[in-house]
């Protein structure tokens, strides 16, 4: 006994969710019936056609139906699929023809969509319809949920910008170290220039040349001893004698 209670507490079970299944289906779908309560027929005035002026104040989306109630064996629904077709009620353009008198037309793709009644002469008295189709009402949700779900971009790192200090006033180091070096022969022959006197001009900058270098004085050889000029003078006399000598004895 406790086992069939089990089990059709299952079978209930079951049949709950696939109601709910079939309710969240619907939910995501619509129907729309052509003419209302008149239905799919001709429209009492053929001048105006009111099926689309009813199509232009609904909004139809991928998934929709659209469901049609007429006669059947009186009339009839035809899909064509071009503009022109549509224009000049071709019943032979589609062999998309349905007389049950209860068809039922699911919307699987975007854009236009053209109805014609199976009967021509209907047709030209403007029992037809054109519908606009928009995107997927799934698709555009499940984007909508991405986009708000998405979590927020990471905030861009702050610029730090970096300002550099104002350069102190330079030291008379820095200055020295900074201004041009002089040769050392412009140093040590340049003499600092005489202040200026307010009212005079300032004298000519005479260029200072550094001077030639002098030659060394050349150094004389030391005088000769007294040794070597006692040597000399004997040597001069003794042949002063030789020669008069010779002299004597010619």
């Amino acid at each position: 006994m406790a086992s069939i209670i089990l089990r059709s507490n299952e079978v209930v079970h079951a049949f709950v969710l696939l109601c709910l299944l079939v309710l969240m289906h619907k939910g995501d779908a619509y129907e729309f019936v052509v003419g209302g309560q008149k239905g799919w027929s001709v429209p009492s005035d053929p001048n105006g056609n009111p099926y689309n002026q009813w199509a232009e104040k609904s909004r139809f989306q991928v998934g929709d139906s659209l469901v049609f109630n007429y006669h059947s064996g009186q009339d009839s629904v035809i899909q064509v699929n071009s503009q022109q077709d549509y224009d000049s009620c071709n019943t032979d353009a589609s062999s998309d023809k349905f007389s049950d008198g209860h068809t039922v037309i699911k919307l699987s793709q975007s854009g236009p969509h053209f109805f014609i009644s199976g009967n021509k002469n209907s047709c030209l008295k403007n029992e037809k319809l054109l519908v606009i189709v928009l995107s997927d009402r799934t698709n555009r949700n499940s984007n909508t949920n991405q986009t708000t779900t998405s979590p927020s971009p990471s905030p861009s790192p702050s610029v730090s910008v970096f300002v550099s200090p104002s350069p102190s006033p330079l030291s008379s180091h820095s200055s020295d170290a900074l201004a041009p070096s002089l040769p050392p022969s412009q140093l040590e022959g340049s003499s600092p220039p005489p202040p200026q006197i307010e009212g005079s001009s300032p004298p000519p900058v005479t260029e200072v040349t550094n001077p030639t270098p002098t030659p060394a004085p050349v150094t004389e050889p030391p005088p000769p001893n007294a040794a070597s000029s006692i040597l000399v003078s004997f040597v001069g006399s003794v042949g002063a004698l030789m020669v008069s000598a010779l002299v004597v004895s010619k």
